[in-house]
């Protein structure tokens, strides 16, 4: 392996990167909890906003990064025949040394330039306080053998509007800008948000503030782009630095109406040999003017500054510490650290707003309101249950959903960009996650808790409009009945309504409808004949595992009868004296028809009485039958060595994996969730994995990838075929994919394989001479093995989530705690023993494990146990599991620590 671009330095996952510059695609978020977001690169480029229509620095992509002289500048001029950059815009030289050093949420850039002898060391941080503000601090060091003297400007644009105008009134939307000058830095209010929709008067303010480490603020500024560059120079060559022009102390009319800039101008400063000076500015948005003076007051010495950013420091490191890793591998254990802060940047960012992400207006996706909540849920899931029931309202009774949360609890828009489309999985993801929480907490009465349902123009599952809904109405969002009330159901009726209608969706082979995409969104030109096989499966594990829930609940709560609504009723068809034909596609739709009709517009209100067992029964039919059509219809074997599960069918009616025009067309999407249902057997799991190492590892780079090369374009499918091979989901590395079959594995007991993938993913990420990316799992991973999509993925979750249930084997089961390690000799060849701190029903756990004759899985069992300070008692299921009970878990104090040590041999 080459040398790495980057190197932890401690355990807390510092790093630090030499030369950053030369990987022109690098950047790193910077932001706090109460949504304040930015981007910074190591040339100080990136964005600042707290939402779409509201950026104080210009937004930026990815492919801005290499072409944009936009950024955090600061300038020094020297004499007339020299100044410098801190961000040198027109790249690295001879002269200079450039480092980053990093940690979790701070960023500090380190240029030496020795031609003119000065040090500068920029340090940037998002106050955890709350506060709308990134601080920059601005260190300059004497590092020559001689006094120098120098005048030092800021030089950061403003924006100060919508990222919309960036195309759209570019230059009108520049004159509603009225900028006032301060005694210490710059405020743009503009008049109102140019919206040709309907304008609104603007209550924002953007600011940029300055001061000199003793507080001396600057005495001029240049308040336009066009008084800061002249008409001939650029931000590469400001007129104001090169020829030392005076700065104004006033504003002028003539600068109303004008691109705006940060361009503080401070006093002369005279360093001797090795005499350092600090200047702080403070970027920011507002919405009431003693908002800024309030901040400026909070951050206005070097002191307040330096205890902010170790309040930082300390804040995150507590965060990520909720659950960390001990491997034996520091490297591992450092980039763990970056990826379980991933989730909490998702639910920050949503899927926009970093340079990768240009597309979206913020706010989260469905799938991603779910998915998120893993990582929170296996740390705090007490914390989560608000969540979870808020989320059930954006259901609507058809079983489709809403598709963009806004940042309130329990509001939801149906598309961001107003379109009528449905993605076929979503029905899985909220009992997913909610089966996740009952498992951690034992929480029964959560399902019986009643919820509203979404409501909007869209009509069974997107196939017909209400012409007459009015959005504008007060409760025009919620379901109502026929007499005018807004209608409730209970949590389980929820997760029913989504998993039997969907039953009953199938296409001509018998399969749920792919509609207009399902995980993959690629997948998205197949609405009228596409139907997803892989889906499918994972919609038949969850009425599995609804049905198991049930029994636990009649077991443990004696729920005898359970509560539905009447038109619900229709689709528990093995309680009608006439049941469907499962094998009829036919009598399938028309029961599924009959059940929009009766929902159609507004509902009866009415409830009926189901009896459990009935119930049980009912899915008990409907699992078993999907799992045994998937089993006989669409398993392919390639050879004696190899198979696959067909996952797809396209819009042609025609199937899309297996052996075609004799290529072998291959998805990992369709055996990763064969396998995570249970429908695939031991025996096929083994021909997939084969297959799946024959056809998509990359023999390379080491991952698997998400399909083979289909060669052409497959318009009866979706855009993805589209994209060049080995991007995106056209036969990426797709890390989420790759996760969930790590998950899937370990889950059926194919711990060496699953192993395999998850230790692809980790090397890919860590070996940053190809990777070129910070410390994180990026989205996925390029045909040149090139980390792409930094961030907001949601395969960190997985990966935490997989790491702690399945390697280390800490998961619940309906409140009492269950420890099976799935463990293989290669994660002790630098120690014998591992470890790992996270918290089970509010309790810390620590769990330290020994293989002191670093045995394989299916070599170890569990020989010795001890739980201390305070032993309780457990009972061994197997010789590789172990479970404490909930009733002796309650009796530790909440926050307590308890250490359990497990001995495998």
């Amino acid at each position: 392996m080459q040398n790495q671009l980057w190197e932890f330095t401690n355990t807390h996952g510092d790093f630090v990167f030499h030369n950053p510059e030369l990987f022109y695609r690098l950047y790193f978020p910077l932001a706090n909890e109460t949504e304040f977001m930015s981007s910074i690169t190591p040339r100080l480029q990136g964005d600042i906003k707290i939402g779409q229509n509201n950026f104080l620095l210009q937004p930026i992509t990815t492919e801005d990064l290499y072409s944009s002289l936009n950024s955090r500048n600061f300038w020094l001029y020297f004499n007339p025949a020299s100044s410098w950059a801190i961000n040198n815009p027109a790249g690295i030289t001879q002269h200079e040394e450039v480092q980053l050093h990093a940690g979790i949420l701070w960023h500090k850039i380190i240029r030496k330039n020795i031609q003119f002898g000065i040090q500068a060391e920029i340090t940037n941080f998002v106050p955890v306080s709350g506060e709308s503000a990134e601080i920059m601090s601005i260190k300059l060091t004497n590092i020559s053998a001689q006094a120098i003297t120098f005048v030092p400007t800021s030089a950061i644009p403003i924006f100060a509007r919508s990222a919309d105008n960036l195309r759209d009134h570019r230059h009108v939307t520049s004159l509603l800008h009225r900028i006032k000058l301060t005694k210490n830095g710059i405020i743009v209010k503009p008049q109102m948000s140019f919206d040709e929709r309907g304008h609104k008067i603007n209550h924002h303010l953007y600011f940029v503030l300055g001061y000199e480490e003793n507080g001396i603020p600057p005495f001029g500024q240049f308040p336009t782009i066009e008084s800061f560059i002249g008409d001939v120079g650029s931000l590469l060559t400001p007129k104001s630095v090169t020829e030392n022009q005076q700065p104004l102390s006033k504003i002028e009319p003539s600068h109303q109406g004008k691109e705006a800039i940060a361009a503080l101008r401070f006093n002369e400063k005279t360093l001797i040999p090795y005499e350092s000076v600090t200047y702080t500015l403070i970027l920011g948005i507002a919405e009431k003017p003693n908002e800024i003076s309030k901040i400026l007051k909070k951050f206005s010495t070097r002191e307040k500054i330096d205890c902010a950013l170790a309040e930082n420091i300390d804040y995150w490191k507590k965060r990520i510490d909720s659950i960390s890793f001990c491997t034996g591998n520091k490297t591992t254990d450092n980039w763990l650290r970056w990826v379980t802060l991933q989730p909490i940047l998702r639910k920050i960012f949503g899927c926009s707003f970093l340079p990768d992400f240009d597309y979206g207006r913020g706010g989260k996706g469905w799938r991603d309101l779910w998915q998120d909540c893993l990582t929170l849920l296996l740390a705090h899931p007490q914390q989560t249950r608000d969540i979870l029931l808020a989320n059930f309202s954006g259901i609507r009774i058809d079983g489709t959903n809403a598709t963009i949360i806004t940042k309130k609890p329990g509001f939801f828009i149906a598309d961001r960009n107003k379109i009528s489309r449905v993605w076929m999985d979503h029905g899985i993801w909220p009992f997913f996650t909610l089966h996740l929480y009952l498992n951690q907490t034992g929480d029964f009465d959560i399902l019986f808790e009643q919820r509203t349902y979404f409501y909007d123009q869209q009509l069974s599952r997107a196939q017909e409009i209400d012409h007459s809904w009015n959005p504008n109405h007060k409760h025009s969002k919620h379901l109502h009945t026929k007499t005018g009330h807004i209608y409730r159901g209970t949590i389980l009726e929820h997760i029913l309504v989504q998993h039997l209608v969907q039953f009953f969706n199938v296409g001509k082979h018998n399969n749920i409808r792919l509609e207009d995409a399902d995980w993959n969104d690629g997948l998205d030109m197949a609405r009228e004949k596409g139907e997803s096989v892989a889906f499918s499966c994972f919609y038949a594990r969850n009425i599995y595992e609804i049905t198991m829930l049930l029994l636990e609940l009649k077991k443990k709560k004696n729920t005898k009868n359970i509560k539905i609504s009447k038109e619900l009723f229709i689709l528990l068809d093995r309680l009608h004296r006439n049941c469907v034909n499962y094998n009829n596609v036919d009598e399938k739709t028309a029961l599924l028809h009959r059940y929009f009709n009766a929902v159609k517009y507004r509902i009866s209100g009415k409830k009926v009485l189901v009896k459990t067992d009935d119930l049980i029964n009912d899915l008990s039919a409907k699992w078993q039958w999907l799992f045994e059509h998937i089993r006989k219809r669409e398993w392919l074997l390639l050879s004696k060595n190899s198979g696959l599960f067909n996952g797809y069918y396209n819009n042609s009616g025609k199937r899309v994996e297996g052996k075609i025009n004799g290529k072998v067309k291959m998805t990992l999407t369709g055996q990763v969730f064969p396998i995570l249902s249970g429908i695939a057997s031991k025996k096929q799991i083994a021909l997939i994995f084969h297959s799946a190492s024959k056809y998509l590892k990359d023999q390379k780079l080491g991952g698997f990838r998400l399909n083979t090369n289909f060669d052409t374009p497959q318009f009866d499918l979706g855009r993805a075929f589209a994209f060049s091979y080995g991007d995106k989901e056209n036969g990426a590395i797709f890390s989420h994919m790759c996760v969930m079959f790590a998950n899937a594995l370990y889950q059926r007991d194919f711990v060496k394989e699953g192993y395999s993938v998850l230790e692809s993913l980790l090397n890919l990420a860590t070996n940053t001479p190809v990777s070129k990316i910070y410390p994180c799992l990026p989205e996925y991973f390029n045909l040149a093995g090139r980390g792409m999509y930094s961030y907001l993925t949601g395969s960190a979750s997985w990966f935490i989530m997989t790491l702690l249930n399945e390697v280390f084997g800490i998961k619940g089961h309906f409140g009492d705690l269950v420890i099976a390690p799935k463990l293989v000799k290669d994660q002790f060849k630098n120690s014998d023993t591992i470890s790992l701190s996270c918290f089970f029903a509010e309790r810390r756990i620590s769990l330290v494990i020994q293989n002191p004759k670093k045995l394989d899985y299916d070599e170890y069992k569990l020989t010795m146990v001890k739980i201390k300070p305070v032993s309780l008692p457990y009972y061994l299921d197997s010789p590789k599991k172990l479970t404490i009970l909930r009733k002796h878990l309650s009796k530790l104090a909440v926050n307590s620590h308890t250490t359990i040590e497990l001995t495998l041999d």
